[in-house]
């Protein structure tokens, strides 16, 4: 199938030259790199063995990009906004987009912009980061499971999985909810501490006090989960997320590395949206309201000293 990628960072970069690689048609939209991608190719530097694009298909506008099978949105979600331009010339009747971004309520909102848009969700559990111009840092995991949000073809979400899988990168097919509220289970507690405590993963699990309360957190998101009726989600993936954390290199998510180099910070789908939908449902949070008052705090005093 023909791919398109929207936010060619750390995941999109990664995932698209994976599959650019393997010999599929991958255009790639770049916005501060595009001149350096350009004349120098995309490297990827991965703990499953480094390679090198030399000549990717790259665009400064999706207007100059052909229509895709696939459209894999990258970009963070404080910038959906953008899609209602981004998206439409990428388009044809059964293109498939796949969100790969944190957080609960994205695919809800995008679908909103384009009612008839086949929607998926992509959940990444990969530690992959891009601090220079051309090279993405894969440092370990990097599996990815699809959702259905809105798809209509099947047989072409069964493809696109397979695709991905001939790539090299570990995909399958999950229930939408269970794969939402799962990544939420990782991402509220490690995404917002990081970035309060001014730490990475490893020495949040190291500390006891900090080990407790993200074992805590975690268990605030799944019981909401099971309260709300998402199936195979239990006290024991708690568990499974600690001890793959444990195994992980020392890791700076994306939040935190969002809040140290002065950008926005996605709090909205990340921890505004989910609390939200808990709070409504009767079921608080209260440990990752504390969080998210905490992190709306550090970004105001950062937007103060801009």
């Amino acid at each position: 199938m023909k791919y398109a990628v929207i936010g060619t960072g750390a995941i999109g970069g990664y995932y698209g030259a994976k599959l650019a690689h393997n010999g599929q048609e991958v255009h790639f939209l770049l916005h501060r790199d595009f001149d350096y991608v350009r004349e120098h190719g995309l490297q990827v530097d991965s703990c499953n063995g480094s390679f090198h694009l030399d000549h990717p298909n790259v665009y400064r506008q999706t207007a100059e990009m052909p229509p895709s099978d696939v459209v894999l949105v990258c970009l963070k979600s404080i910038n959906n906004h953008l899609l209602r331009e981004l998206l439409p010339p990428l388009l044809h009747e059964n293109s498939i987009v796949v969100l790969i971004q944190n957080g609960i309520g994205v695919e809800q909102d995008v679908q909103q912009y384009f009612p008839d848009v086949q929607l998926v969700a992509g959940l990444a559990f990969i530690c992959s980061a891009k601090t220079e111009p051309g090279v993405v840092n894969h440092q370990c995991y990097g599996q990815i499971n699809f959702g259905n949000y809105s798809c209509r073809n099947e047989a072409q979400l069964r493809r696109l999985t397979e695709e991905f899988n001939d790539a090299g990168v570990k995909a399958g097919l999950v229930d939408y909810q269970e794969a939402r509220w799962k990544k939420a289970v990782w991402n509220m507690p490690f995404n917002g501490m990081t970035v309060a405590l001014h730490t990475q993963t490893d020495h949040l699990l190291n500390h006891p006090s900090t080990r407790q309360l993200i074992r805590e957190q975690m268990l605030e998101v799944i019981t909401t989960a099971q309260f709300l009726g998402v199936e195979n989600i239990d006290e024991s993936f708690a568990d499974k997320m600690i001890q793959m954390t444990d195994e992980m290199v020392p890791y700076s998510p994306s939040m935190r590395l969002d809040y140290d180099f002065r950008r926005p910070m996605e709090i909205d789908y990340l921890y505004t949206r989910p609390l939200q939908i808990a709070r409504e449902a009767g079921h608080p949070m209260p440990k990752l309201e504390m969080l998210e008052a905490e992190l709306r705090f550090l970004e105001a005093e950062q937007l103060k000293t801009k």
